[in-house]
């Protein structure tokens, strides 16, 4: 069967590495994005002579990752690996975050991944074979001081990961999680240099992660590397949580 990857998020960079990744290890991707379209990824993959497409959709919306799934599917075939990585985060208060922003966090990082597992579990389900790897973090772990939401979202997403696992292991469709730690990305980056140099001193293996350290752990746990492992969070964050 041809592997095809729909990755979610896949603007970010995060979502970039993974697209990268799988496309090095045999994969068809598709580039799932809300407001910037990866183009100049997908032509990047596509002169090193992988299949790729972008396909556009408000992930909170069920409806729209249908359509774009479907899409999807008759460019490069059925979705064998869902990489569930789009999300936004808040930095503030509790008490000062209101009712629109918390429901929009959930409905991206929480309501987003469920649509998406909506959109191409039948085709999985008809092969009795799948992969879905999500991406939470270690603040789902842990918390996380002034990101409260977020981290809400990304202890559900967790949950999700476990709960589908035992549901889907019968059909022979695992679902896996990654939970990043502090990442070289722009989400970490914009809260500043002293917040940065604090955090990479928290971590134990002395520096940020890489986009890079994520999309290879992604990769092992949709490779039948991991072929027997299946609800399982897999912490990419330099010791940090520890």
């Amino acid at each position: 069967m041809r592997q095809v990857a729909l990755i979610t998020g896949a603007s970010g960079g995060i979502g970039q590495a993974v697209a990268r990744e799988l496309a090095r290890q045999g994969y068809a991707v598709c580039l799932h994005y809300f407001h910037h379209e990866p183009a100049a990824l997908a032509e990047e993959l596509r002169a090193a002579g992988t299949d790729a497409v972008t396909v556009q959709a408000d992930i909170a919306r069920r409806a729209a990752v249908e359509a774009a799934a479907a899409r999807a599917e008759a460019a490069l075939g059925p979705v064998t690996l869902l990489v569930n990585n789009a999300g936004i985060d808040h930095e503030g208060l509790f008490q000062d975050m209101d009712d629109a922003l918390w429901d929009r966090c959930f409905a991206v990082n929480v309501t987003g991944a469920r649509n998406a597992v909506c959109a191409v579990l039948p085709n999985m389900l008809r092969a009795k074979a799948g992969a879905i790897v999500n991406i939470s973090s270690i603040w789902g772990l842990r918390g996380a001081s002034c990101e409260v939401a977020y981290a809400c979202t990304k202890a559900a997403l967790i949950g999700m990961t476990r709960s589908l696992a035992l549901e889907l292991a019968p059909s022979g469709i695992r679902v896996n999680c990654v939970a990043p730690g502090c990442i070289d990305t722009d989400m970490v980056r914009r809260l500043g240099p002293e917040t940065v140099e604090l955090l990479i001193g928290q971590t134990p293996l002395g520096r940020l992660g890489t986009p890079e350290d994520v999309a290879r752990a992604v990769a092992f746990l949709a490779s039948e590397q991991s072929s027997f492992l299946t609800g399982q969070v897999l912490t990419a964050d330099g010791g940090f949580t520890c």
